[in-house]
């Protein structure tokens, strides 16, 4: 009989909303084992290891980084503490995976490359996005020349969930920047994947549209705030953005428009993108995950559903479910997590996966934008090559 192989045990850092995910996401992958959870207090952390069956709980995360055998954590807290978390993580010689944004400043972040370097510890910023199958898809078709030359990106991240003066969440005090640090980074990221070219300067507007809101008495989760009462909240002023608009430059001649926004009704997550190139285009969005849309000039468009028998070389190993059956966002953190975990198995195993290289990009994109926004003016984006 053939030996089992043994399981790489791994914590939680947060049971927030992506503590739930990672989680879930992890227990999917079967040689890995979510072994302990850390939280804010002791309370919060045994209440969610008893409700998901985890053995160990803590409020202080150190302790978890004492056990020789944890090998990796997950940093789902709140962004402030993803640098303090993660350093120790790695200093503890731990691979770790981090939400993004990956630190609060380009300079903890640049210490958190440099650590893991160091270490030769696995390391990854959470860009889950670029494993849906039919991202993969358009990626490969892209590559295989399908599309001709990129001329145009454009497309917008969406959502609804900060829409009204009474809706909270931590985020809204999360530093500088909320919409585009939360989820126009996301969008600029897949941008820069799919097309292999990086932001080069951008024109960027930012719009706080609620300038007060009334923040909740007691501490609640991402998206929960519809279920509250009047007299469960504080006014308090707002700082942070609601919306984001940017126009950019690529390498190589390429032009581009988004937006980011999170007070957009009827919009939950929409994550839309558009490559125009001198043969076709591609549109996919993240509300209909199963379809790629390509446009051309001389024939029917097409509407590709996603099947893995029938997707680009190389995409098909991204959808795990026959056509027909639908895989979307949970899926994605299983997929990532499969790549990140062949690393911690295996140090000579390539990255397929963004690291922390790819999380210190989007902090130099978001510097830029944050500038520009002040300015009201073109900025060219720093970092040279990342």
């Amino acid at each position: 009989m053939e030996r089992s192989m043994k399981k790489i045990r791994t914590a939680i850092f947060g049971t927030g909303f992506m503590g739930r995910v990672h989680t879930e996401a992890v227990r999917r992958l079967g040689n890995v084992e979510v072994a302990a959870i850390a939280a804010r207090t002791a309370d919060q952390a045994r209440k969610f290891a008893d409700t998901l069956g985890i053995e160990s709980a803590t409020g202080d995360y150190t302790t978890i980084l004492n056990d020789p055998e944890i090998e990796a954590v997950h940093v789902c807290a709140p962004n402030a503490l993803h640098f303090e978390m993660t350093k120790s993580a790695l200093q503890a010689g731990k691979h770790v995976v981090c939400e993004k944004p990956l630190a609060s400043t380009i300079s903890e972040a640049q210490e958190m490359v440099d650590l893991a370097k160091a270490r030769n510890l696995a390391n990854c910023t959470l860009y889950n996005i670029r494993f849906y199958p039919q991202i993969q898809n358009m990626l490969h078709m892209r590559e295989a020349g399908e599309f001709g030359e990129i001329q145009i990106v454009q497309g917008t991240y969406s959502q609804d969930w900060l829409l009204y003066d009474t809706d909270w969440n931590w985020r809204i005090e999360s530093g500088p920047s909320r919409a585009f640090a939360d989820i126009g980074t996301h969008w600029c990221d897949l941008a820069e994947y799919l097309t292999g070219l990086k932001i080069t300067s951008v024109c960027a507007e930012l719009e706080t549209f609620r300038k007060a809101r009334k923040r909740p008495k007691h501490s609640i989760e991402t998206f929960a705030g519809k279920k509250l009462q009047p007299s469960d909240y504080d006014e308090v002023p707002v700082k942070t953005e609601d919306f984001c608009s940017m126009m950019f430059h690529m390498g190589e001649g390429v032009r581009g428009s988004m937006t980011a926004s999170q007070v957009s009704a009827g919009r939950k997550n929409f994550l839309s993108i558009e490559l125009y190139g001198t043969k076709a285009s591609a549109a996919w969005n993240a509300e209909r995950p199963d379809e790629l849309w390509v446009g051309n000039r001389n024939s029917a468009n097409e509407l590709y559903i996603k099947d893995p028998s029938l997707m680009r070389a190389g995409a098909s190993q991204y959808a795990d479910l026959p056509g027909g059956h639908s895989e979307g966002y949970d899926d994605t953190f299983k997929q990532i997590l499969r790549q990140f975990y062949k690393k911690v198995a295996d140090s000579e195993q390539q990255a397929e996966f963004p690291t922390f290289v790819d999380g210190i990009r989007q902090l130099y994109v978001l510097n830029a934008v944050l500038e520009s926004a002040a300015k009201r003016a073109w900025v060219d984006v720093a970092g040279g090559d990342w």
